[in-house]
Protein backbone atom coordinates (compact mmCIF):
# COMPACT_ATOMS: atom_id res chain seq x y z
CA UNK A 1 0.00 0.00 0.00
CA UNK A 2 1.23 3.42 -1.25
CA UNK A 3 2.86 5.65 2.16
CA UNK A 4 2.45 9.83 2.83
CA UNK A 5 2.84 12.31 5.25
CA UNK A 6 0.84 12.46 8.33
CA UNK A 7 3.54 15.36 9.95
CA UNK A 8 6.53 14.30 10.13
CA UNK A 9 5.54 10.79 10.08
CA UNK A 10 5.44 7.94 7.52
CA UNK A 11 1.91 6.21 7.36
CA UNK A 12 -0.11 4.33 4.82
CA UNK A 13 -2.74 6.13 2.69
CA UNK A 14 -5.77 4.81 4.42
CA UNK A 15 -4.33 5.73 8.28
CA UNK A 16 -3.69 9.21 7.28
CA UNK A 17 -7.79 9.89 6.67
CA UNK A 18 -8.38 8.17 10.16
CA UNK A 19 -5.60 10.19 11.79
CA UNK A 20 -6.40 13.72 10.37
CA UNK A 21 -10.38 13.02 11.27
CA UNK A 22 -9.01 12.05 15.15
CA UNK A 23 -7.23 15.42 14.96
CA UNK A 24 -10.29 17.69 14.14
CA UNK A 25 -12.52 15.90 16.36
CA UNK A 26 -10.28 16.51 19.45
CA UNK A 27 -10.04 20.36 18.25
CA UNK A 28 -13.53 21.13 16.99
CA UNK A 29 -14.79 22.43 20.24
CA UNK A 30 -12.04 24.86 20.72
CA UNK A 31 -11.19 25.64 17.38
CA UNK A 32 -12.19 29.07 17.04
CA UNK A 33 -10.90 29.75 20.08
CA UNK A 34 -7.33 27.95 19.48
CA UNK A 35 -7.18 29.98 15.87
CA UNK A 36 -7.69 33.08 17.52
CA UNK A 37 -4.73 32.33 20.23
CA UNK A 38 -2.88 30.98 18.08
CA UNK A 39 -2.35 34.04 15.04
CA UNK A 40 -3.30 36.49 17.37
CA UNK A 41 -6.11 37.41 15.49
CA UNK A 42 -4.86 37.66 12.40
CA UNK A 43 -6.86 34.14 10.54
CA UNK A 44 -9.11 37.00 10.63
CA UNK A 45 -7.52 39.56 8.44
CA UNK A 46 -6.22 37.11 6.24
CA UNK A 47 -10.20 34.83 5.58
CA UNK A 48 -11.08 38.75 5.31
CA UNK A 49 -8.71 39.74 2.61
CA UNK A 50 -10.23 36.23 0.94
CA UNK A 51 -13.75 36.94 0.62
CA UNK A 52 -12.21 40.49 -1.03
CA UNK A 53 -10.39 38.58 -3.66
CA UNK A 54 -13.12 36.07 -4.20
CA UNK A 55 -15.35 38.83 -5.39
CA UNK A 56 -18.66 36.93 -4.65
CA UNK A 57 -21.72 38.85 -6.39
CA UNK A 58 -25.18 38.82 -5.83
CA UNK A 59 -26.52 35.10 -6.93
CA UNK A 60 -23.37 33.33 -7.50
CA UNK A 61 -22.88 29.58 -6.54
CA UNK A 62 -20.21 29.13 -3.90
CA UNK A 63 -18.63 25.84 -2.48
CA UNK A 64 -16.91 25.94 0.47
CA UNK A 65 -14.53 22.95 0.96
CA UNK A 66 -13.25 22.44 4.41
CA UNK A 67 -15.35 24.86 5.76
CA UNK A 68 -15.22 23.52 9.01
CA UNK A 69 -16.51 26.40 11.64
CA UNK A 70 -18.15 28.24 8.90
CA UNK A 71 -16.08 31.35 8.92
CA UNK A 72 -15.92 31.54 4.86
CA UNK A 73 -19.33 30.19 4.34
CA UNK A 74 -20.86 33.18 6.79
CA UNK A 75 -18.83 35.82 5.03
CA UNK A 76 -19.71 34.25 1.50
CA UNK A 77 -23.36 34.14 1.87
CA UNK A 78 -23.92 37.54 3.08
CA UNK A 79 -22.58 38.70 -0.82
CA UNK A 80 -24.23 35.83 -2.74
CA UNK A 81 -27.44 37.04 -1.34
CA UNK A 82 -31.12 35.27 -1.34
CA UNK A 83 -30.51 34.11 -5.01
CA UNK A 84 -27.20 32.39 -4.64
CA UNK A 85 -26.09 29.73 -3.09
CA UNK A 86 -23.61 28.85 -0.36
CA UNK A 87 -22.58 25.12 0.20
CA UNK A 88 -20.53 24.63 3.34
CA UNK A 89 -18.69 21.10 3.18
CA UNK A 90 -16.03 19.34 5.50
CA UNK A 91 -15.15 15.69 5.75
CA UNK A 92 -14.86 16.11 9.65
CA UNK A 93 -18.57 15.52 10.49
CA UNK A 94 -17.67 17.32 14.32
CA UNK A 95 -16.00 20.17 12.70
CA UNK A 96 -19.40 20.62 10.27
CA UNK A 97 -21.79 20.39 13.20
CA UNK A 98 -19.52 22.90 15.17
CA UNK A 99 -19.90 25.15 11.64
CA UNK A 100 -24.02 24.26 11.01
CA UNK A 101 -24.92 25.52 14.24
CA UNK A 102 -22.72 28.52 14.50
CA UNK A 103 -24.62 29.28 11.09
CA UNK A 104 -27.85 28.74 12.80
CA UNK A 105 -26.66 30.62 15.43
CA UNK A 106 -26.62 33.68 12.81
CA UNK A 107 -29.59 33.11 11.82
CA UNK A 108 -28.20 31.90 8.19
CA UNK A 109 -29.34 27.97 7.09
CA UNK A 110 -27.00 26.98 4.51
CA UNK A 111 -26.82 23.52 2.70
CA UNK A 112 -24.34 21.27 4.40
CA UNK A 113 -22.09 18.16 2.92
CA UNK A 114 -20.09 15.77 4.58
CA UNK A 115 -17.73 14.75 1.80
CA UNK A 116 -14.31 13.74 0.43
CA UNK A 117 -12.50 17.17 -1.65
CA UNK A 118 -11.17 14.01 -3.80
CA UNK A 119 -14.29 12.71 -4.37
CA UNK A 120 -17.54 15.82 -4.73
CA UNK A 121 -20.50 14.87 -4.94
CA UNK A 122 -21.32 17.67 -7.53
CA UNK A 123 -21.95 18.36 -11.05
CA UNK A 124 -19.40 19.54 -13.45
CA UNK A 125 -19.23 22.95 -14.01
CA UNK A 126 -21.90 23.57 -10.99
CA UNK A 127 -20.20 26.75 -9.11
CA UNK A 128 -18.48 29.91 -9.84
CA UNK A 129 -16.37 29.88 -6.50
CA UNK A 130 -14.64 27.31 -4.77
CA UNK A 131 -13.02 28.10 -1.58
CA UNK A 132 -10.65 25.88 0.86
CA UNK A 133 -8.75 27.71 3.96
CA UNK A 134 -6.36 25.57 5.77
CA UNK A 135 -7.58 22.49 4.65
CA UNK A 136 -5.95 21.65 1.40
CA UNK A 137 -2.61 20.54 3.25
CA UNK A 138 -4.48 17.55 5.64
CA UNK A 139 -6.01 15.82 2.24
CA UNK A 140 -3.89 13.08 1.11
CA UNK A 141 -4.00 13.43 -2.87
CA UNK A 142 -3.68 17.02 -2.88
CA UNK A 143 -3.37 16.93 -6.84
CA UNK A 144 -7.04 14.58 -7.57
CA UNK A 145 -8.23 17.10 -4.79
CA UNK A 146 -7.37 19.85 -6.88
CA UNK A 147 -8.43 18.21 -9.91
CA UNK A 148 -12.02 17.59 -8.48
CA UNK A 149 -12.00 21.31 -7.58
CA UNK A 150 -11.47 22.50 -11.11
CA UNK A 151 -14.01 19.94 -12.60
CA UNK A 152 -16.64 21.73 -10.52
CA UNK A 153 -16.11 24.93 -11.82
CA UNK A 154 -17.65 26.49 -14.51
CA UNK A 155 -15.84 28.00 -17.06
CA UNK A 156 -14.45 31.02 -15.67
CA UNK A 157 -14.44 30.33 -12.19
CA UNK A 158 -12.21 30.86 -9.57
CA UNK A 159 -10.53 28.85 -6.64
CA UNK A 160 -9.09 30.15 -3.83
CA UNK A 161 -6.62 28.18 -1.56
CA UNK A 162 -5.61 29.90 1.77
CA UNK A 163 -3.13 28.26 3.32
CA UNK A 164 -0.30 28.14 5.65
CA UNK A 165 2.94 28.58 3.57
CA UNK A 166 6.85 28.94 3.61
CA UNK A 167 7.46 32.00 6.01
CA UNK A 168 10.55 34.01 4.76
CA UNK A 169 14.15 33.42 5.70
CA UNK A 170 14.47 35.96 8.25
CA UNK A 171 11.34 34.89 10.09
CA UNK A 172 12.08 30.86 10.12
CA UNK A 173 13.89 30.93 13.36
CA UNK A 174 11.67 32.33 15.50
CA UNK A 175 8.44 30.76 13.65
CA UNK A 176 9.97 27.11 13.99
CA UNK A 177 9.96 28.19 17.90
CA UNK A 178 6.81 29.80 18.46
CA UNK A 179 5.37 26.37 16.20
CA UNK A 180 6.97 23.52 17.89
CA UNK A 181 7.28 24.90 21.78
CA UNK A 182 4.41 27.53 22.34
CA UNK A 183 2.00 26.29 20.02
CA UNK A 184 1.94 22.46 21.38
CA UNK A 185 1.57 23.77 25.20
CA UNK A 186 -0.88 26.47 24.24
CA UNK A 187 -2.90 23.17 22.94
CA UNK A 188 -2.74 21.81 25.96
CA UNK A 189 -3.63 24.27 28.27
CA UNK A 190 -6.57 25.62 26.57
CA UNK A 191 -7.81 22.06 24.59
CA UNK A 192 -6.30 19.89 26.75
CA UNK A 193 -4.65 18.52 23.36
CA UNK A 194 -0.71 19.54 22.72
CA UNK A 195 -0.38 16.46 19.99
CA UNK A 196 -3.05 17.43 17.73
CA UNK A 197 -1.28 21.01 17.68
CA UNK A 198 2.22 19.37 17.12
CA UNK A 199 0.64 17.82 14.36
CA UNK A 200 -0.92 21.01 12.50
CA UNK A 201 3.02 23.07 12.86
CA UNK A 202 4.52 19.55 11.61
CA UNK A 203 2.09 19.40 8.57
CA UNK A 204 2.73 23.11 7.56
CA UNK A 205 6.09 22.23 6.83
CA UNK A 206 5.60 19.01 4.81
CA UNK A 207 3.05 21.37 2.55
CA UNK A 208 4.05 22.50 -1.18
CA UNK A 209 5.41 25.80 -0.91
CA UNK A 210 4.12 28.67 -3.06
CA UNK A 211 5.73 28.11 -6.43
CA UNK A 212 5.24 24.31 -5.98
CA UNK A 213 1.67 24.66 -5.18
CA UNK A 214 1.24 27.42 -7.96
CA UNK A 215 2.93 24.24 -9.93
CA UNK A 216 0.12 21.87 -8.99
CA UNK A 217 -2.92 24.56 -9.50
CA UNK A 218 -1.18 25.02 -13.01
CA UNK A 219 -1.42 20.65 -13.54
CA UNK A 220 -4.89 20.15 -11.92
CA UNK A 221 -6.07 22.32 -15.12
CA UNK A 222 -6.25 25.89 -14.20
CA UNK A 223 -5.17 28.21 -16.89
CA UNK A 224 -3.81 31.06 -14.97
CA UNK A 225 -2.64 30.83 -11.07
CA UNK A 226 -1.58 33.50 -9.04
CA UNK A 227 -0.41 33.96 -5.09
CA UNK A 228 -0.43 36.15 -2.34
CA UNK A 229 1.44 36.26 0.30
CA UNK A 230 0.29 37.14 3.59
CA UNK A 231 2.09 37.96 6.66
CA UNK A 232 5.64 37.63 5.56
CA UNK A 233 4.45 33.83 3.53
CA UNK A 234 2.99 32.87 7.01
CA UNK A 235 0.13 32.04 4.68
CA UNK A 236 -0.63 32.37 1.07
CA UNK A 237 -3.85 33.11 -0.68
CA UNK A 238 -3.62 31.22 -4.27
CA UNK A 239 -6.11 32.12 -7.01
CA UNK A 240 -6.67 30.02 -9.59
CA UNK A 241 -9.05 30.59 -12.98
CA UNK A 242 -10.58 28.07 -14.51
CA UNK A 243 -10.35 28.97 -18.77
Amino acid sequence: MASTHFGFQTVEEDDKARRVRGVFDSVAPKYDLMNDLMSMGLHRAWKAYTVLVADVREGAQVLDIAGGTGDLAMAFAKKAGATGRVVHTDINEAMLRTGRDRLLDAGIVLPTVVCDAEKLPFATASFDVVSVAFGLRNMTHKDVALAEMNRVLKPGGKLLVLEFSKVAKPLEKAYDWYSFKVLPRLGKLVAGDDSSYRYLAESIRVHPGQQELKALMKTAGFGHVDYHNLTGGMVALHVGIKC
